[in-house]
């Protein structure tokens, strides 16, 4: 499979920074992989639109600019390795990802062992686990080649689920036993 990319080469000014900043954390929020200084590449497919056209708008909202060049691998070597190293940006992701999953399963064992079975702390699991949620979905929309975590990754959102529904049913049965 060929994919064809975009490489985005960005230019704003260093002063005042937030501008810079912002590019900088629109292109990291959307996946963009860092080639070198001020040049990022995406895939090009349609999930990725929204997020170029974002930096786009915030470079040339701080006196900036963006190049945006349409390119692909010279050889199957240079798509090969593209793909790679975009693969192992996500890979990063999903593992920072599955290690918040277990900061949330411990979470859910700590509050179980100290008995802290209240509404605030199961609304505060809430919040935990959907924020994993709308991570995942972040994570999955930007993995368009599959890296190999993201199927670990969908099983521990599901055992995260699981283990917030058991602490629901917990919490419930604590308060009713008053």
């Amino acid at each position: 499979m060929t994919i064809r990319w975009l490489v985005l080469v960005v230019r704003v000014p260093a002063q005042p920074s937030r501008h810079r900043v912002a590019v900088w954390r629109e292109l990291r929020r959307v996946g963009a992989l860092p080639l070198g200084q001020g040049t990022w590449a995406v895939p090009d497919v349609p999930g990725f639109a929204g997020g170029v056209a974002r930096v786009l708008e915030l470079a040339q909202g701080g006196g900036g600019e963006v190049v945006v060049l349409d390119a692909a691998g010279r050889d199957e070597h240079d798509a090969t390795r593209l793909r790679e190293l975009f693969t192992a940006e996500r890979t990063e992701e999903w593992s920072e990802f599955l290690a918040d999953c277990g900061k949330f399963d411990a979470e859910i064992d700590k509050e179980i062992r100290n008995r802290k079975l209240t509404m605030a702390e199961l609304e505060e699991e809430e919040q935990s686990l959907e924020r994993l949620r709308r991570w995942h979905r972040d994570l999955k929309a930007r993995d368009v080649f599959g890296a190999p975590e993201a199927a670990e990754a969908a099983r521990q959102l599901e055992h995260c689920t699981a283990r917030l529904a058991e602490y629901t049913d917990r919490v419930f049965q604590a308060l009713h036993q008053m």
